[in-house]
């Protein structure tokens, strides 16, 4: 069948546990955004998200240990060497645990930059603090969580991801219930049932890996001196990795300073709708996490078959998703809005942004898409530009705020997902035609 090809069932295979697991991610936001927004007052809620952006822009300008994990893992397995899974997973755990307790250790600092930028209310700024105060204690173990998360992709072990994800997201959302609704504790509750589970994940995960490890006969010695090779190489990559991920977060952050300026209603409101694009991100992430996967392995191997037969079904299956997640929103997003919020001025605000949340999902998958075959090749230079572009296009958008308001925001944001998409599909396609795909990334 056309849509339902050995490769598309092939695809799903790994993007389907990927695509339920990643669910708990944004899960976990509706959860957060619903016990908070039941409380008594719009601060609560502002301040949970102008802290989980805080901390989102922090921990995923690191995301570049996950995302150059995934492809160097990929593509050793690829080439079925140990020595580069084991370098794989070393070089970039000890950066993620280094930069974690750095983050630790500045935290008071950190927070006070932090809030400083974003501005606004003072009541909305205290529960910021209140939350960041307690979540950023967790930084070792949120960043050495995405390193073995990238690993475990990397080595096509779908499984691992699933219970990691699902196991640290579960426990989080009834810790999150039982601190916030039961004992009270409001935005500390909630950082407080973050921080726990960031920490009972990472433990879980390394067992994960060492079963892994094992299994491949990987032992301690190759992992002890693996660490010393290639490191340059690494932060070559990491670097334009870090940039890519800087821009993206900029972006993403801008929406929340600029809807803050805006008063503590909008930036309430804006989170509310955050979860419906973080939601199907998260979901559409599980084909974009199957391509990495697939690219990486293909790279490795030098098989440009398998990663075309690949990326059409990536295209078919992830289209139809993108496109069923427009319609839900488009059918059912009012009744979604009032789940998350019982405040009515936040809801007749919420409603009046829905259709920018049925045309996010159709022009962002493809984005997400190619972000996927470009992390797996580790064609991290190539990244980084397209998202320079993508930058600029939203930069200039935002000089339509003084007009448009909020809405303004949105279709920033849709034009940021839309060039991504448009410039990194064009550098595929002039590298599938130049057969230089499969060139050394520093080359590219």
């Amino acid at each position: 069948m056309l849509f339902f090809s050995k490769t598309d069932r092939a695809l799903w295979r790994l993007a389907l546990p990927m695509i339920f697991s990643n669910i708990t991610v944004p899960l976990l936001g509706l959860v957060d955004t619903a016990v908070i927004g039941h409380l008594d007052s719009a601060d609560y809620l502002g301040g949970v998200a102008v802290g989980a952006t805080a901390t989102s822009f922090l921990f995923m300008l690191l995301l570049f240990l996950r995302m150059s994990t995934t492809g160097l893992t990929a593509q050793a397995h690829g080439a079925q060497d140990a020595t580069r899974l084991a370098r794989a997973l070393v070089q970039p755990l000890l950066l993620a645990l280094g930069a974690g307790v750095l983050i630790l250790l500045l935290r008071t600092p950190l927070i006070d930059l932090a809030l400083h930028i974003v501005g606004g209310s003072e009541a909305v700024l205290l529960q910021a603090r209140r939350f960041l105060a307690i979540r950023w204690l967790s930084a070792p173990a949120s960043l050495a969580n995405l390193v073995l998360l990238g690993w475990l992709l990397g080595v096509q072990y779908a499984r691992a991801p699933v219970i990691l994800l699902v196991v640290g997201n579960v426990l989080n959302i009834a810790l999150d219930l039982w601190f916030v609704m039961g004992l009270r504790l409001n935005v500390q509750g909630a950082a407080m049932a973050t921080a726990l589970a960031e920490y009972a994940t990472f433990f879980i995960g390394l067992w994960m890996v060492k079963r892994e490890l094992t299994r491949r006969g990987i032992g301690f010695s190759l992992l002890a001196t693996a660490w010393r090779k290639e490191l340059r190489r690494l932060l070559a990559l990491n670097r334009d990795i870090m940039l890519r991920s800087l821009l993206l977060q900029l972006c993403f952050g801008a929406v929340t300073v600029f809807g803050a300026r805006l008063g503590s209603e909008i930036v309430a409101v804006n989170a509310i709708l955050m979860t419906f694009l973080t939601f199907t991100a998260y979901a559409l992430d599980g084909f974009a996490y199957a391509v990495e996967a697939h690219s990486g392995q293909a790279y490795g191997a030098r098989d440009g078959s398998q990663l075309l037969e690949v990326w059409r079904a990536a295209c078919r299956q992830a289209g139809i998703v993108a496109l069923a997640f427009s319609l839900c929103w488009a059918f059912f997003g009012e009744t979604v809005v009032s789940l998350l919020t019982s405040l009515p001025a936040l809801q007749q605000q919420a409603d009046s942004y829905l259709p920018w949340q049925v045309i996010l999902p159709v022009v962002g998958v493809w984005c997400y898409l190619l972000d996927g075959m470009f992390i797996g090749a580790t064609r991290a230079s190539e990244m980084r530009n397209s998202m320079a572009v993508a930058a600029l296009g939203f930069a200039v958008t935002l000089l339509t705020l003084p007009w448009l308001g909020n809405h303004g925001l949105w279709l920033a944001l849709t034009l940021f997902l839309a060039l991504r998409g448009v410039s990194l599909g064009l550098i595929w396609r002039k590298r599938w035609r130049e057969q230089s795909w499969f060139q050394a990334a520093d080359e590219g």
